[in-house]
């Protein structure tokens, strides 16, 4: 399958930066510089639930699974799944998300995501996960400092065992790739192509205090205002938010 781990990674300072902003921010400043397709193929389509939203955003790159913890049969077909699965995992370097297809879907079998797993996978550079299954042990999970987006939980594991990895997998009705880099937090998460990243801090900053400078301020500097005068304000100041926007990016 297609990888996206050969091109150049982002510093981790701008990383960190990244991380400042949420992730309607982030998309905000993408948009402006992709040329795919804003609606689809980058972004959730999806519900996801964020079990963590006080942790706030994360941002990695996807390292991937298929799991499908319904099922007996892969357990024992492949007993030696889970040591090479960490293997793979360590030889990653961070700081990394992981993205879980569960095949059970929409059922929630057995939970992939526990205390255990968490704290062996914070311990080998991942920050967290998005999975189309179950999780348990949230509280545990938050414990270990390790953000799920998942669609429910589950009391057990069942027959959890990773299946294949470093795969293409689709979650949410969005396909990722090893090596992607992916924003997420309580609103769903976007899949940065590689050909944008190296613009996606800049069109971030810019997005964000444009819109400050212009439909922000004119929405909240409304003292002593007739309605009519904050209409005008608000028209005046979309139009100056336009004009900085096609100034910077074309369109």
């Amino acid at each position: 399958m297609p990888s996206d781990r050969t091109h150049e990674r982002l510093p981790y300072p701008v990383l960190l930066e990244l991380k400042r902003w949420n992730t309607p921010s982030v998309y905000n400043g993408w948009e402006r510089i992709s040329k795919h397709d804003r609606a689809r193929g980058c972004v959730n389509l999806e519900p996801t639930r964020d079990f963590m939203p006080q942790m706030g955003p994360m941002v990695g790159y996807a390292i991937t699974v298929v799991v499908e913890p319904g099922n007996p049969a892969h357990a024992r077909s492949n007993p030696g799944a889970w040591g090479a699965y960490r293997r793979y995992v360590a030889a990653v370097p961070g700081p990394k998300i992981v993205v879980v297809q569960d095949l059970d879907k929409p059922r929630f079998t057995g939970a992939f995501w526990g205390e255990v797993n968490s704290n062996t996978h914070r311990a080998l550079g991942c920050v967290g996960t998005i999975i189309d299954g179950a999780i348990r042990d949230v509280d545990e999970m938050c414990n270990a400092g390790f953000k799920a987006l998942a669609s429910g939980t589950a009391v057990g594991h069942a027959y959890s065992t990773p299946i294949r990895w470093d795969c293409e997998v689709e979650v949410f009705g969005c396909v990722v790739r090893p090596g992607q880099l992916i924003h997420a937090d309580k609103h769903g998460f976007l899949v940065i192509p590689a050909e944008d990243e190296s613009r996606i801090l800049d069109a971030c900053r810019f997005m964000d205090a444009t819109e400050c400078q212009t439909l922000i301020a004119a929405a909240r500097l409304t003292s002593g205002k007739s309605p009519e005068e904050m209409l005008q304000a608000m028209d005046e100041a979309e139009r100056a938010f336009g004009s900085a926007v096609r100034g910077r990016f074309g369109s």
